[in-house]
């Protein structure tokens, strides 16, 4: 019986390494020929701490899929159990290798040991119920688009599924097996095991001696399986997740789009040769091996998915359809891209076809559609609910890059933006000389950057195109400053020689513009000795504060809710006049999840004396967009229901008497959509967005409520 165990385990660990090998191999090979990402391992060699506190935290624990209370505990207790229930697997192997009769000194003789397996495997079973139930209820064939697994491979999911079944029971198998015969070293402490013993009292001790073979062999074969599976399937994140999670960014939030790299060098614009080197992304060798790690180890939980304000309004667009296309893509292409010039020559027409050789990387009939690639407001929702930290934004930006710089093909609209921002500075082409224009409405001077900035000025308020050349952002641009000046802030402006810190072109493909502008703006910035930075704009923020570094701009550059906050913590604003409202804050996705700033603008609106504050269902880290990120402000909304409307439905459901946010383009779009409510009768007319420096303004100086409401009374 030894030989003939052994035999079978032995021959069946040679096919399962051989088939399993094979295909880890073929992966590697595709994903190395993608372009280099050097920054990813030196990031990891600059910051090892980090890194170890990403595998803790996210893989070991799974702080992300926690979010998600039932589906995160189980499966935690799953994936725990993989790891603990490897020590089974390590006696498995042990008896295989030396008899039934082997143990493992310390190990398979230590009660507590024992205990945790059971009780991790009974945990793993239970986990496997849930997610079973969450299966059923959530199956696209009985709610459709709704369904988070909406285009994931489902059969692969219900495999998964019944392959840890099948680890759990022939484990206690073998193990009450074991027990029956005598031969388990836990005794009482591994309790299921007992109990399962139970079921094979009175037999024979040749029978169970065969039994315990056959429990043993099966408990190993599933493992070969399974693996052999798992290497060729979405459950590849089990054993890529943790190097996914080591390679992934590490800003505080989402931090700054990243620079165009050909090679694993930045692009140089000056010398670059769209023959020669990458342009973003025009076809699937393009991406660098991390973009196809992230392909490989997308687990098509559609977290991103169900967050996509895109696809919550009826657009094409789905995070995690993105990385499955290109993943399909990228396996069907592997053959050819891995082949020699020689081989590729031999290939069919047919056998082209079939691995995609001439399919187009963005196009009607291409791998991703156009109107998916330009529905992305560049919200980051994908990225933040993602366990495994795909980069989803990275992709869809470089994608755009190659179709906007290289092609010339996007949204006509966006066309008019660009080129207001090449000749006049900003995205409506108006004159630079209109930026001081809200300066003439104040009753107090301020100060406008000739040459340098004095030396008493505290801040550079960064005032953007919005804040100044828009007629709703001005009433914040103008809050603002007032509130500084009480305060006691110096601060100054560069007036006309502000310009567009390039966000909407960046955001939108056109590294080029972003970088004619960026730089325009750090050498103003840098020449003017500037230091410190207040921005209203979020993009600005963003902006500024991360990506102007990778310019030569290093600044400390903060939001005015994080300023005004701070002063309002230091006494130096007091707001005391009540304002009686009902107030729902709307969190910018820029201020939000891309720099993690929630707490201040909250804190503002708490020191109000009288205000009452109702958060709306989807909120901080889970807020919903206001549709103008990505540079989505400058593009119809031409597919399915408008996402400012979608947000504002939703804002309505608190029955606010005021919307409030903290930047310039949320405050457009959430009041065009409320505009349009009022129209339709679904709101009350004396409702409006607002900037939390708005209310506080109107606190401080008296003002109980806007000129368009009725005052309300100081208690």
């Amino acid at each position: 019986m030894y030989w003939i165990t052994l035999i079978i385990g032995l021959a069946g660990l040679a096919v399962t390494l051989a088939l399993a090998g094979r295909r880890v191999l073929f992966l590697y090979k595709t994903a190395m020929v993608g372009q280099p990402d050097p920054e990813r391992t030196l990031q990891v060699k600059r910051e090892p701490k980090k890194a170890v506190e990403g595998q803790a935290v996210e893989v070991l624990g799974q702080r992300k899929l926690l979010k998600w209370t039932i589906a995160g505990a189980a499966h935690f207790a799953v994936m725990w159990a993989f790891f603990l229930l490897a020590t089974v697997y390590l006696e498995a192997a042990v008896q295989l290798l030396f008899g039934l009769d082997a143990h493992i000194p310390g190990l398979q003789t230590w009660g507590p040991i024992g205990f945790v397996q059971d009780t991790i495997a009974l945990a793993c079973f239970a986990g496997l119920a849930v997610f079973t139930a969450i299966r059923i209820k959530n199956s696209p064939k009985r709610i459709g688009r709704q369904s988070r697994f909406k285009g994931s491979h489902l059969s692969g999911a219900w495999i998964t599924l019944f392959m840890i079944f099948n680890v759990i029971w022939t484990m206690f198998f073998f193990r009450g097996v074991e027990v029956a015969r005598g031969n388990f070293g836990y005794n009482g402490a591994a309790y299921f095991s007992h109990l399962t013993g139970n079921l094979f009292e009175g037999m024979s001790d040749d029978t169970l001696h065969v039994l315990e073979a056959v429990g043993l062999l099966a408990h190993l074969g599933v493992a070969f399986v399974f693996l052999v599976f798992v290497v060729n399937s979405k459950h590849l994140h089990i054993f890529l997740a943790p190097l996914n999670v080591m390679f992934k960014r590490r800003p505080d939030g989402l931090g700054a789009a990243q620079p165009m790299m050909s090679g694993g060098k930045p692009l140089d614009f000056e010398e670059a040769d769209p023959d020669e080197d990458v342009f973003g992304r025009g076809k699937i060798e393009d991406f660098t091996w991390k973009g196809f790690l992230d392909m490989a180890t997308c687990t098509e939980c559609g977290r991103c998915q169900s967050q996509c304000p895109a696809w919550n309004t009826g657009k094409p667009l789905s995070p995690k359809m993105v990385i499955l296309e290109l993943r399909d893509h990228a396996l069907a292409k592997a053959p050819y891209m891995l082949a020699s010039e020689e081989e590729r020559e031999k290939f069919t027409d047919e056998q082209k076809l079939a691995m995609q050789v001439d399919k187009e990387l963005v196009a009607d009939d291409g791998v991703i559609h156009p109107d998916v690639l330009w529905s992305c407001t560049n919200c980051g929702a994908c990225v933040e609910q993602c366990p495994v930290d795909i980069e989803h934004i990275d992709h869809i930006l470089d994608m755009r890059r190659f179709q906007v710089m290289i092609e010339s093909s996007f949204p006509s609209e966006a066309g008019v933006m660009l080129k207001n921002l090449e000749n006049k500075g900003n995205p409506w082409g108006m004159s630079e000389m209109k930026r001081l224009e809200w300066i003439e409405e104040l009753d107090f001077e301020v100060e406008v950057v000739d040459d340098k900035v004095s030396e008493d000025t505290e801040y550079l308020f960064w005032v953007g195109c919005a804040g100044a050349l828009e007629d709703r952002a001005k009433k914040t641009t103008k809050a603002v400053a007032e509130l500084l000046h009480i305060a006691g802030v110096k601060f100054a402006v560069l007036g006309p020689m502000e310009a567009c810190t390039g966000d909407p072109a960046r955001r939108l493909g056109m590294e080029f513009v972003f970088q004619m502008l960026g730089q325009q703006n750090v050498e103003t910035l840098n020449d003017a000795g500037v230091k410190k930075i207040v921005a209203t704009c979020p993009h600005c923020f963003n902006t500024l504060a991360n990506e102007y570094p990778q310019i030569g701009g290093n600044y400390e550059v903060v939001h005015h809710t994080q300023l005004l906050a701070h002063l309002v913590e230091e006494g130096k604003l007091t707001p005391v006049t009540p304002i009686e409202e009902n107030i729902t804050y709307h969190d910018p996705c820029f201020l939000g999840r891309h720099n993690k700033v929630y707490k201040q603008p909250r804190d503002i609106m708490a020191t109000v004396p009288g205000v009452k504050t109702q958060e709306m269902h989807r909120h901080k880290d889970r807020g919903f967009c206001c549709g103008a990120g990505g540079a989505r402000m400058w593009m119809e909304e031409r597919i399915g229901k408008r996402i400012n409307t979608e947000r504002v439905d939703e804002a309505l459901e608190t029955n606010p008497d005021t919307v409030s946010t903290a930047c310039p383009f949320c405050l457009v779009m959430l009041g065009d959509a409320i505009n349009e409510k009022k129209n339709e009768g679904a709101a009350k007319e004396s409702l409006e967005v607002v900037d939390v420096s708005q209310l506080l303004i109107r606190s401080i100086k008296g003002e109980g409520t806007t000129p368009e409401k009725e005052p309300v009374a100081a208690e």
